[in-house]
């Protein structure tokens, strides 16, 4: 499944153009993501968590050369799956 195959469905439930069905998925997405900007928790019931973590600056090595590389320090954008998503998943 991907982004079109959503704004299908959304567009087979609420009716309208497809045009409109993925300005709803675009704004979904974008409110999701603009809240983890923020460093807020997006929590949707019975689907999941979004949050942001913190990956700490670290030292790696290039596979190609064994050189070592520095890392910098980041956030990354984390997902928990609620028990409900879980259980519907098994």
């Amino acid at each position: 499944m991907n982004k079109a195959s959503i704004v299908d469905a959304v567009q087979q439930i609420l009716g309208g153009t497809k045009v409109q069905a993925e300005q709803v998925v675009e704004t979904v997405f974008n409110t999701i993501i603009n809240a983890l900007k923020k460093g807020e928790e997006v929590s949707i019931a019975g689907f999941g968590i979004y949050s942001v973590k913190d990956r700490a600056a670290r030292d790696a090595r290039n596979p190609r050369t064994g050189e070592t590389v520095k890392v910098p320090a980041t956030k990354v954008p984390k997902f928990r799956a609620s028990k409900a998503l879980k259980d519907a998943v098994k």
